[in-house]
């Protein structure tokens, strides 16, 4: 995405010295210690997920903005969630709670993002606050602001995905984790992720996103029209237009399989900017 266009040299490297301190290592019983923390104050983020998130015939997880907002109780309850987060150590994690929680942090600030802000018709309607005039970025949404605090660094979204995310895992199914509140992106999940079902929720993430047509449509002469996130990130998924294709083919079911045969190209991109809400 647009949002998430790769930072100069300068910033990429202090970038880097980020995702260094957060490099997951926690075994043993302090592990298990912050897992089962963990369930408890996701059991109130989850709590929220289920009340104002729900499931559209289209195949997208719409958020009831204007409800949650006119509820004072349950901002406040996600502003604790997201205090709570903020005061986790995730350098001490095993890589599954680490990814977990970058995920959930993430996608718990860009819902607070969202309803500080309500009404807007686009996450990109909300501008960055607090960088350089010549950030070009910060005109495109909320993704450069300094939000949190963990560890002593101070981070933006654009921070936990590119600079702590990506680099640290070294995963492309980090892209159907995160959701940037905008109809184009692979689903806002209905539940919290955890350690625990890490490897099948994003299992179940990838395929769900790349069998609608959001993510690939294949069209005459198997002409593929892809999520722009295949684009901006072609190289999470293996560099080239063929890995993306592999990619493609390693999740798609029978129906899509079938279209996916023989030598289909990538023709063109879409994403649609569009606020997720209800």
């Amino acid at each position: 995405m647009k949002r998430r266009i790769f930072l100069g040299v300068v910033i990429a490297a202090a970038g880097l010295m980020v995702a260094q301190v957060y490099t997951p290592s926690q075994t043993g019983l302090n592990a298990i210690a912050a897992q089962q923390e963990a369930k408890a104050d996701n059991a109130v983020y989850g709590e929220l997920l289920s009340r104002y998130l729900t499931a559209s015939p289209d195949g997208v997880n719409r958020v009831d903005y204007a409800k949650w907002k006119a509820s004072s109780e349950d901002t406040a309850r996600l502003k604790a969630y997201i205090g709570y987060l903020m005061a986790q150590k995730p350098s001490a994690f095993t890589r599954d709670q680490a990814f977990a929680y970058w995920a959930n942090l993430y996608n718990a600030l860009t819902l607070q993002v969202v309803l500080d802000n309500y009404p807007v018709t686009s996450v990109k309607d909300i501008k960055s606050t607090g960088t350089g005039f010549f950030d070009v970025k910060a005109w495109l949404g909320p993704w450069r602001t300094k939000l949190v605090k963990v560890e002593g660094k101070d981070l933006s979204l654009d921070d936990i995905e590119h600079e702590i995310m990506r680099p640290t895992f070294k995963d492309p199914r980090v892209h159907y984790s995160v959701n940037c509140a905008s109809i184009g992106c692979p689903n806002l999940k209905a539940t919290p992720w955890t350690a625990e079902t890490l490897e099948a929720d994003l299992e179940a993430g990838a395929k769900a996103f790349i069998n609608s047509p959001r993510g690939v449509v294949v069209g005459d002469g198997g002409k593929l029209t892809v999520s722009s996130i295949y684009v901006w990130f072609k190289e999470d998924f293996g560099g080239n237009d063929e890995g993306v294709i592999a990619h493609f083919r390693k999740y798609a079911a029978p129906e899509l399989a079938k279209k996916l045969e023989g030598s289909p190209t990538i023709a063109s991109n879409d994403y649609d900017w569009s606020l997720n809400q209800s």
